[in-house]
């Protein structure tokens, strides 16, 4: 299976634009302020990958000037449109150029990496977050877990292609996203830990720590899978020096 690039479907892009950080996503997000209180040092903020600006705008709430970056210009204009005094920039697909080397306390990337293809390409783009990280600066790294693609979630269903369970790192797996108006299948690629760490050490990234999150059970929510098996892997990195 050849992956299709997301942000060149428009009815995707505004399908994207209603969802909202609740369901399953809630199990990243609730976690997220406690993790950057502790590691985070400075307000200087980049959201890479930004879409349509819901984490950057959950970074601005938690007092962080934040510049949200992404390669659509579709997804950069609903950005502007739901914060028209945020800082949205779009870029060229890799290229940081515009971007202060050293500048940014907190690098974030939510979910982005499920879409990024290529051992090299990614590598590429690691390597590129890693130098506009400050010196004591944190590379948050959110990404699906190979076990999302296999299971049934309140946000996310899979049973319709059997054959995820067979991915290896770098192939195509579907899943479709129940939050939306768009029922069509979303390609990601899965990628495991093993590969992960791999990546890190090679951009020249240490891992601070990682968190899978699950859901407790009390909150209200009729969760499918969330409370046994952890859909989300949250990485923590920071430079090697």
């Amino acid at each position: 299976m050849v992956l299709r690039n997301t942000y060149e479907d428009p009815r995707r892009a505004t399908a994207y634009n209603e969802l909202e950080l609740g369901g399953t996503y809630d199990l990243v997000f609730r976690n997220l302020p406690g993790l950057l209180e502790r590691r985070v040092q400075g307000t200087r903020a980049l959201d890479f990958g930004c879409g349509t600006g819901r984490s950057t705008r959950f970074l601005q709430r938690l007092g962080y000037a934040t510049t949200g970056i992404d390669i659509s210009a579709e997804m950069i204009g609903f950005a502007q449109q739901h914060d028209p005094q945020g800082n949205y920039r779009l870029i060229e697909d890799g290229s940081f150029q515009t971007l202060p080397e050293g500048g940014f306390d907190l690098v974030q990337s939510a979910f982005a990496f499920d879409n990024i293809s290529g051992h090299e390409r990614r590598l590429g783009i690691f390597q590129g977050l890693r130098n506009l990280l400050d010196v004591n600066g944190i590379l948050v790294n959110i990404v699906s877990t190979p076990e999302i693609y296999t299971n049934e979630w309140v946000t996310f269903s899979t049973r319709d292609f059997p054959g995820n369970k067979d991915a290896k790192s770098g192939d195509v797996v579907e899943i479709i996203t129940t939050d939306y108006s768009d029922a069509r299948p979303v390609e990601d690629v899965l990628w495991t830990h093993e590969d992960y760490l791999q990546l890190f050490s090679e951009a020249g990234l240490e891992v601070v720590c990682v968190e899978r999150p699950l859901a407790a059970g009390d909150e209200g929510i009729d969760w499918k899978s969330e409370t046994k098996i952890a859909p989300w892997a949250i990485y923590l990195l920071k430079k090697k020096l």
